[in-house]
């Protein structure tokens, strides 16, 4: 067992997905005090959203983790003015959230050209500072990844989401029998015939507790919230991660994961969903599709079936329920199309109400600009009438 998690440990430790980094503003630049003169202020450090750039490559090419902004340039009799020490910039990936040790947000990078600033350089000194030059900010930082893509697959370990996700798109996820086969995530592409491609991560599996950060609940679970939908991935025959572990139906399993989301973070189960039943190249698939089928149109008669601790408060209605067989491959174009169908309507909905909130901020500019017309209108009607009474 010791031997199984030192190989589990090593795979996902060349994906680095937190770094804890240290960052210094630069000290600002000395002033001249017999003539007045001002010293540069230090230089800033930010953190610069790019493409092409892990937190492992970070990581490697600054093992000291140190950050530092360039220091103010004195001021001198050549140049009273100090120039501003230079900025430092941090290249980070695309999906990350910057926070500091205490856990306050500091900034996200959610598209290329981000920036955040993390660290202030110290201001130079000036005769309101009597000349002297200030430090600047030093903190600890941490840069938390979060994987964007338009799906995230959701499902317990052997599920199928690797065999599903090479059948989906151009990834080569590592595919075994055993249950831990995805350590780090995966991102594949789906390509269709009119040129769009849709990004799908594939994550490593959950296993009971996951909320609690048991296996690797929490490596998991966070990259899931960036996610545009979901798509749950349960095998048909149900689940059973261990001997000791009882074995979950396919309807149990569904209710599992949605409660193991609903517990980490509530809002992540009102994302848009769709449920995929694989390996339907099992005997009796087809009798155990429909009894999974039947239980989900009305879960809250099923309940019986499940623990207490196992019912979560709300029940997913899934947009499409797609059986499939990553093995063969029967299902799969069909699920191409679900796919691309959920993530078109929910674009036309966010493109609507994004539309309707402009049109309710212009309306309520218009109903402001019409008051304050009317207000001077009035203010002018009432001095012309004081001007002719006197």
């Amino acid at each position: 067992m010791v031997h199984i998690s030192r190989i589990c440990f090593r795979k996902y430790g060349n994906f680095v997905d937190n770094l804890r980094l240290y960052v210094r503003g630069g000290t600002g630049g000395m002033a001249l005090p017999r003539l007045g003169g001002h010293g540069g202020n230090g230089g800033n450090v930010w953190v610069v959203a790019t493409q092409n750039m892990t937190l492992k490559r970070i990581k490697d090419k600054y093992p000291l983790k140190r950050f530092v902004g360039g220091s103010g340039a004195n001021s001198s009799v050549r140049a009273l003015k100090g120039e501003k020490g230079k900025d430092e910039e941090i290249l980070a990936p695309i999906g990350i959230t910057v926070t500091s040790d205490d856990g306050r947000i500091l900034g996200e990078l959610n598209a290329e050209g981000d920036r955040v600033l993390v660290a202030k350089g110290g201001s130079g000194g000036t005769p309101c500072s009597s000349f002297e030059p200030k430090k600047g900010q030093v903190k600890h930082i941490r840069l938390d990844l979060k994987l964007i893509a338009d799906l995230g697959l959701v499902g317990f370990p052997n599920a199928g989401k690797s065999s599903l996700l090479t059948a989906l798109s151009n990834a080569t996820p590592q595919i075994a029998s055993y249950a831990f086969t995805t350590l780090r995530p995966e991102i594949g592409k789906v390509a269709y015939p009119d040129y769009k491609q849709i990004s799908i991560a594939d994550l490593p599996g959950l296993i009971e507790g996951a909320h609690l950060n048991r296996g690797m609940g929490h490596k998991f679970l966070k990259h899931v919230e960036r996610t545009k939908q979901l798509l749950f991935v349960v095998d048909v025959g149900g689940f059973q991660l261990a001997s000791k572990t009882p074995r979950r139906s396919a309807f149990e399993a569904v209710q599992l994961l949605t409660k193991e989301l609903e517990l980490y973070k509530e809002e992540l189960v009102s994302k848009p969903s769709l449920l995929v039943v694989n390996k339907m190249d099992l005997p009796e698939a087809d009798q155990m599709l429909e009894e999974l089928k039947e239980q989900l149109q009305n879960p809250e008669e099923f309940t019986n079936l499940l623990p207490d601790d196992m019912i979560p408060k709300n029940f997913i209605t899934f947009r499409h329920v797609v059986p499939i067989s990553a093995l063969t491959g029967f299902g799969v174009d069909h699920l191409k199309s679900c796919i691309r169908l959920s993530l078109d309507e929910y674009a036309a909905m966010e493109t609507g109400a994004t539309h309707q909130k402009k049109l309710q901020a212009l309306r309520q500019q218009s109903h402001e600009c019409f008051r304050n017309e009317d207000k001077v209108s009035l203010s002018s009607g009432v001095g012309g009438t004081r001007r002719a009474t006197s």
